[in-house]
């Protein structure tokens, strides 16, 4: 840590007169697929800067951040962030952590408890999220508000860290508070505003997670491909074998599309403007970190015995990797949030529902998706999709009425998004003649080629009363399923009379 904090990573993108490096969304990138090589090192940096400080960077007053971001720069003082509560996780909007402002109107006092908050029991400076009243043209409201919370405060806890699966030497702990008292000019942005600041520290910050990912694995084919060229097996070495090679070739392609995704969005980011990169920043931690789960176990499926004991490094990196598809936003969440922003010019509600969505509002999210819009309106609303006048034909109903519709909906667009990128990258490669740009070359093809029949036959699936949908059966045995509570087969050696 204090290795860390000499070298400045606990300021990569504060800028410099405040004591940070000043780092672009794209060196930023770059430093992470470094950082990644040890899980618990990432998440202490990332839960310290991507999310901790980020609010007071990026939505804080100028008081504010001359500060505290000097000594969060400089490592002196740790961030965490502090959203996620025993009864809200997705659903942001049921937090029940309350800030009352006291009599005289200087403070407000927080009360209420926060879990699987890394650096929770490190961190020195917490963004807290808490329900406030908020009073608007005379009509009262519970509104979402951040808040910038100092241990030194008073009546901040922390529990026992949390035995986890992985990332096990990043800190991970619940947090209390109990009457912790925050001056007013703590609040971040406007008093009821804390949805918005929330979204947009976590949408800025998901990007990364292709570099990330992108780093994790080349070191995986480093390590693996030198034992499979190595390791013999009936009188050859396992790099002969068709199915070992198809392996280091899937974990090459996703490399380089985590990597062109990556660094397509961090320089989108980067351009003048603060362009809403969102939807692609998204895309990039969905397809990184899935597809992340696949190579690690692809890895360690290459090694074998030698890969599943903790006598060598390669077990960890399976285990510090499934976090990734959880943390900075489900992936259920996130695919509905980009099949739902791109069919936002569908009609004004489902225009509006998405505003919502965007503000923080993720409960939205469920209500869209997981039931069916005609219920949660009412049967008479017109969405603008179908009819004479809808943009959707009448076969692609049911896009809004189902969340394993919108998934295949977002699905595609992170294909073709993946697309996209490697097309981009390999074009410019050619362009420039980049070392190795033929194997570029060789990587999108493939990739493309592949992404292009996915998607045809996701398009396929989406078609009404298709016979590869088998959505109606799926519901039908989760719903037997969840109902029992039990997988409910009678067992095969079960004599039936």
């Amino acid at each position: 840590m204090n290795g860390l904090k000499e070298l400045g990573l606990f300021g990569m993108q504060v800028p410099e007169e405040y004591g940070g490096l000043g780092l672009s969304n794209t060196v930023y990138a770059r430093l992470a697929e470094i950082t990644a090589l040890d899980g618990s090192i990432a998440v202490t940096l990332a839960a310290h800067q991507a999310i901790g400080l980020k609010g007071i960077l990026i939505a804080g007053n100028e008081a504010q951040k001359n500060k505290y971001l000097p000594k969060l720069a400089s490592g002196e003082h740790i961030a965490a962030f502090c959203l996620t509560e025993p009864g809200s996780g997705s659903d942001a909007a049921s937090i029940q952590t309350r800030a009352t402002l006291s009599e005289d109107g200087t403070h407000y006092l927080i009360n209420g408890s926060k879990i699987w908050i890394s650096n929770g029991a490190t961190a020195d400076i917490m963004t807290v999220f808490a329900r406030t009243e908020v009073v608007k043209d005379g009509v009262k409201a519970d509104k979402i508000s951040a808040f910038i919370v100092e241990r030194a405060f008073g009546g901040v806890s922390s529990g026992k860290p949390e035995d986890k699966l992985g990332i096990r030497g990043s800190n991970t702990c619940e947090v209390a508070f109990d009457n912790v008292p925050v001056p007013v000019e703590n609040v971040i942005g406007e008093v009821g505003g804390g949805f918005k600041v929330a979204m947009n520290i976590l949408n800025s910050g998901r990007f990364s997670m292709g570099s990330s990912s992108a780093g994790m694995i080349k070191k995986l084919i480093e390590l693996t491909s030198e034992y499979a060229a190595t390791r013999k097996q009936f009188n050859r070495s396992l790099s002969e074998f068709g199915m070992i090679q198809e392996k280091f070739a899937l974990m090459a392609v996703n490399a380089f599309v985590m990597e062109s995704m990556a660094y397509l969005t961090a320089g989108m980011m980067d351009r003048p403007g603060l362009p809403d990169c969102s939807v692609e920043a998204a895309i990039v931690k969905i397809f990184s970190s899935e597809g992340g789960w696949i190579c690690v176990s692809e890895a360690l499926q290459v090694l074998g015995g030698l890969g599943y004991t903790k006598n060598y490094p390669f077990e960890r990196y399976v285990r510090d990797c499934r976090i990734l598809p959880i943390f900075e936003g489900t992936n259920e969440i996130l695919r509905m949030y980009i099949a739902l922003t791109g069919m936002q010019h569908a009609g004004k509600i489902l225009t509006g529902k998405i505003k919502e969505l965007k503000k923080g509002n993720i409960g939205v999210a469920f209500g869209m998706a997981g039931k069916r819009l005609k219920s949660a309106f009412g049967s008479s609303v017109d969405f603008g999709l179908t009819g004479k006048d809808g943009v959707v034909h009448p076969s692609l109903e049911s896009m809004v009425d189902e969340q394993l519709i919108l998934k295949r909906v977002a699905d595609v667009l992170i294909n073709l998004y993946a697309m996209t990128a490697v097309l981009s990258r390999s074009s410019r490669s050619i362009s420039i003649g980049a070392r190795n740009h033929d194997h570029e070359v060789l990587l999108a093809n493939t990739f493309c080629s592949d992404a292009y029949f996915k998607n045809n036959y996701l398009m396929t699936q989406l078609q009404k009363h298709s016979p590869e949908n088998n959505d109606a059966n799926i519901k039908k045995i989760a719903k037997e399923v969840l109902e029992n509570r039990a997988y409910i087969c009678s067992h095969p050696l079960e004599r039936t009379f």
